[in-house]
């Protein structure tokens, strides 16, 4: 039955997004962005420039560290990987003092690894940096990655009008499908409408991009982690419905790990981003990572929610006192149910919740504590479920109704062995 629906979901995924059979669960990989930014001072910065020796390296933390075997397979260079100008050909070139040995040769090197390449361009002139972009090099530059074995592209969305993206997104898209290698197709498109109050076509979106940044870049902050979480539970009704196998809304990085988040904080958004079926991008340094945060990012039961094969984008379905409620439901007719407390006035406090309060079918139910703080237990339908959430933190649950449990059980470990590879 659980191979049966995979094929199913395989089936439905190739007939409604890009035709490259990818991210049937949402990427998981690292990306440079968020902790390294535009940092090229190799001399000034020798651990954190963009440059190969980075890459190299977090390429054998993923291995070393487990994160590999945990499913985060795409390693990712942002911005900021390429020399000013092109070259006599053309042809885009790697800046030629941080990535001495080139592309193919890099390639190489995180294949043989078992993880898979992601490189970053924008569909302006220019990318956001300043480096040159692929508008009027379309076909050179998708050739070119081809040739690199590149096998994830993040199409930013600087130096352009926002009104061309609806053509030329899908342009460079159908580039990429018809080059006859798989490449996941990484989209900024709705993120700059939204901007200017657009309303982006998410059906075209979905139809055309394996996954697209919705909304504004999120910061190393609770401040910006809290406002993405409540644009996407604000703007729910007309995101969802169009993420599922195959194309995700990506409300963007991982900030776990960096500097400005606590641990409860963290924990928020593994919680959140599982529950919204988010791309899980670690940008982060995998040489410097705490344990607590390596735990955060490496909990298998959370991962499996965020990989849930139904692929089901769950919803904000409480937002009261600056508590936030926020519910799932998964392939094995189980619901994921993230408690996140957005107060901070320095105490911990106990709420009570009946089944009703976070939509779910009324029945009795196992619980699980994803974070593994607390034993299991059960509710039912008239009884109130009491949660203690600490300021800023969060309480995750898999709630397993008791008369589905055993059958669905064994379907779901297929499954989620499958993606994970171990």
């Amino acid at each position: 039955m659980a191979l049966l629906w995979l094929v199913i979901l395989c089936g439905v995924s190739s007939a409604t997004a890009l035709d490259n059979g990818l991210a049937l669960t949402p990427p998981m990989g690292w990306l440079t962005w968020e902790r390294f930014r535009c940092i090229t001072d190799c001399k000034t910065y020798p651990s954190e420039c963009i440059s190969e020796d980075l890459i190299k390296r977090t390429v054998d933390m993923m291995v070393i560290e487990g994160y590999r075997d945990a499913g985060y397979d795409y390693v990712g260079i942002d911005d900021c990987w390429l020399e000013k100008t092109r070259g006599p050909d053309g042809r885009m070139v790697p800046d030629r003092e941080r990535f001495p040995s080139g592309m193919n040769a890099l390639a190489d090197y995180i294949h043989s690894r078992g993880l898979k390449f992601g490189i970053y361009q924008d569909y302006g002139n220019l990318t956001c940096a300043g480096y040159p972009g692929v508008l009027g090099s379309e076909q050179l530059d998708v050739d070119t990655f081809v040739s690199w074995d590149v096998d994830y592209i993040k199409l930013d969305g600087c130096y352009i009008n926002a009104t061309e993206m609806d053509s030329g997104y899908p342009a460079f898209g159908k580039l990429l499908n018809d080059s006859g290698r798989p490449i996941l197709y990484s989209c900024s498109w709705p993120a700059y409408q939204e901007d200017i109050k657009m309303m982006p076509d998410y059906a075209s979106i979905a139809h055309h991009c394996n996954l697209w940044r919705n909304w504004d870049d999120i910061d190393d902050s609770w401040w910006s982690l809290e406002r993405i979480m409540d644009w996407f539970g604000d703007n729910q009704e007309r995101l969802a419905p169009h993420a599922g196998p195959g194309h995700w809304n990506d409300p963007d990085m991982l900030l776990i790990g960096n500097f400005g988040l606590s641990e409860d904080q963290a924990r928020v958004q593994m919680a959140v981003w599982a529950v919204l079926a988010a791309p899980l991008l670690i940008s982060a340094d995998l040489a410097t990572m705490k344990p607590e945060f390596k735990s955060i990012l490496l909990n298998r039961d959370i991962l499996a929610v965020d990989q849930d094969p139904m692929g089901k984008q769950g919803l904000r379905v409480y937002k009261e006192k600056k508590i936030a409620i926020w519910t799932r439901e998964l392939f094995d007719g189980s619901y994921a149910v993230a408690f996140v407390s957005h107060r901070t006035d320095g105490a911990a406090y106990v709420f009570r919740y009946k089944l009703k309060d976070f939509k779910l079918p009324e029945q009795i139910y196992d619980v699980q504590d994803l974070y593994k703080e607390e034993s299991n237990r059960s509710v039912g339908p008239n009884e109130e479920f009491a949660v203690k959430l600490n300021p800023t933190g969060v309480k995750f649950y898999k709630f397993i109704p008791r008369s589905t449990e055993k059958v669905r059980t064994n379907e779901v470990v297929i499954i989620d062995e499958n993606k994970l590879g171990k």
